[in-house]
């Protein structure tokens, strides 16, 4: 029989030879789950981040289309010189020609076969006009020549240009369609009352508007409110924040470009506290989003996937690069 002393001795070797194995023993911590803020914080990044990715497929997508007609312009230079300079090849061949059969004459030889005085002007002229012409047929085939050999040079440089163009715009697409899918798994992964609160249309009322061009760029812009974001449309059933200002303007009857990079070197640049209605304001130093001023303190934008165009504190959409003023 075992006395209790003993007992007590086996319990407590037992006990600290638990604590060892279990010391030794790797955990498995329990996955902590995001809060709700840090999970709209990542949202946004990962938004902003696709924005930026849109806004640089855009321009690609601008760059090659400007590149596409110089393109263009260059093969139909190339044509028009090879035409050219076809047509004045056959000029100086005829000239030429003519210089071998004799129908030009050195001053001696019309001297020679006169008859008279006028009859030696005469030929004089007509040495002098072939003579002429054979010079400008020369200078204008060289011309010629030389234009289509720039216009080649100029062609093959566009084409090459164009495919590394192609080249980029497929590689931005794919990592935008990446950003893409990360922004709206984490979008999946907000809550519902976080989703049905980003889904809200906002400030719906009436506003007032200023005349003139700028007023009639906010009109349009103010009655996109509740419409989809959707990234790289270009309406009118859903916007992307440049879409939607360019379309803006063009209501207004301006032209400005179709990204945000553009449209942050339009019109003249104004303070933050010089803002006022139908003001561009650009945001983020890689000036990838874009708004349009309700007044001093409201901004009007399409802001990403999950959230319809509406009104916003001009200062909470996010930090400003630049503001810009198309009218006045």
């Amino acid at each position: 029989m075992v006395s209790q002393p003993s007992r007590r001795a086996v319990r407590g070797a037992f006990v600290a030879t638990a604590a060892v194995v279990a010391a030794a023993l790797p955990t498995t911590p329990a996955t902590a789950q995001p809060s709700p803020s840090d999970a709209l914080k990542k949202y946004n990044e990962l938004s902003e981040q696709a924005s930026k990715l849109n806004q640089d497929h855009l321009k690609a997508q601008g760059d090659l289309a400007a590149k596409q007609a110089e393109l263009d312009k260059a093969k139909a230079d190339l044509a028009n010189a090879q035409k050219a300079e076809d047509s004045l090849r056959g000029q100086v061949d005829v000239l030429t020609e003519s210089t071998f059969q004799g129908a030009r004459f050195n001053q001696i030889s019309a001297l020679l076969v006169s008859d008279s005085q006028q009859d030696f002007l005469n030929r004089m002229s007509a040495i002098n006009i072939l003579a002429t012409d054979n010079a400008e047929a020369l200078k204008g085939l060289t011309d010629a020549v030389n234009a289509a050999d720039a216009a080649t040079k100029t062609a093959n440089e566009a084409t090459e240009a164009s495919k590394k163009l192609l080249g980029e715009i497929e590689q931005k697409k794919a990592d935008l369609d990446k950003q893409l899918a990360d922004a709206q798994a984490q979008y999946r992964s907000l809550s519902q009352s976080v989703r049905n609160q980003l889904a809200q249309n906002g400030d719906m009322s009436n506003i007032s508007v200023p005349a003139g061009t700028a007023g009639k760029a906010l009109e349009f812009a103010l009655a996109q409110r509740g419409k989809p974001y959707v990234y790289g449309s270009n309406g009118p059933d859903s916007w992307d924040c440049s879409s939607l200002i360019q379309a803006a303007y063009r209501y207004a009857g301006v032209s400005i470009g179709r990204t945000s990079y553009a449209q942050a070197a339009v019109g003249r640049p104004v303070s933050r506290s010089e803002v006022k209605a139908g003001d561009i304001i650009v945001y983020y130093s890689s000036q990838s989003h874009v708004a349009m001023a309700v007044d001093g303190i409201r901004a009007v934008h399409a802001s990403t996937e999950g959230v319809p165009v509406r009104i916003a504190d001009i200062d909470s959409i996010g930090p400003i690069s630049t503001i810009r003023r198309i009218e006045g």
